[in-house]
């Protein structure tokens, strides 16, 4: 008899032992998933997102990177970005443009390498510059001595508005393409030869 009751009791505690068992898988189990829940946020919209264009044109790769701001209802040019002052043509980090290839533009020798891309905006001319220092921040280390192109063109003005400002090389024959730049109501083309 007092053998039957210590298999009882031991019986009982086993069984007890396992619903315990369980009961705690699941609540560890469900206490991860709020866990996991938590540690994951909203992902932030980037007003300006890096993005960048390439193309080859006969045996030449041109390559521009740059961060690309929206309009969001702003008056861009003689507003947000002033005319008559220097622009690193783009948001954040000064755009660049490389190229394995030198290149005419505007007549002017631009040798195969990497360049700070600037603009000068002007409600009736823009200035174009390509300078040495592409590595910085906006235009804060812009030097007008390391220019090596600079030279005026025309803006092309729109009736439709680009919401971001978007770069994009068109290719026109074997040796030779055009850059543009167009945001908001302006376009700026930059017509090149493969020297």
């Amino acid at each position: 008899m007092k053998n039957l009751i210590i298999v009882i009791i031991v019986n009982f505690l086993m069984v007890g032992c396992q619903k315990d068992k369980v009961g705690s898988k699941e609540q560890n189990h469900d206490h991860s998933n709020v866990q996991s829940e938590k540690m994951e946020e909203p992902q932030k919209k980037i007003l300006s997102p890096h993005t960048e264009t390439m193309l080859m044109i006969g045996d030449a790769h041109i390559h521009i990177d740059y961060s690309s701001p929206g309009v969001r209802g702003r008056i861009i040019f003689g507003g947000l970005v002033g005319y008559d002052h220097v622009w690193q043509a783009g948001a954040h980090n000064a755009t660049w443009i490389e190229t394995n290839k030198d290149l005419m533009i505007d007549g002017k020798l631009l040798p195969k390498g990497k360049y700070g891309f600037f603009t000068i905006p002007s409600k009736n001319e823009w200035t174009v510059i390509f300078n040495k220092n592409w590595d910085q921040h906006g235009k804060d280390e812009y030097d007008e001595k390391e220019d090596v192109i600079r030279y005026n063109t025309i803006p092309i003005a729109s009736d439709e508005s680009t919401e971001h400002l978007i770069y994009k090389i068109n290719k026109t024959n074997e040796s030779e393409g055009v850059i543009s730049m167009a945001w908001e109501k302006i376009t700026i083309d930059i017509p090149f030869k493969l020297n």
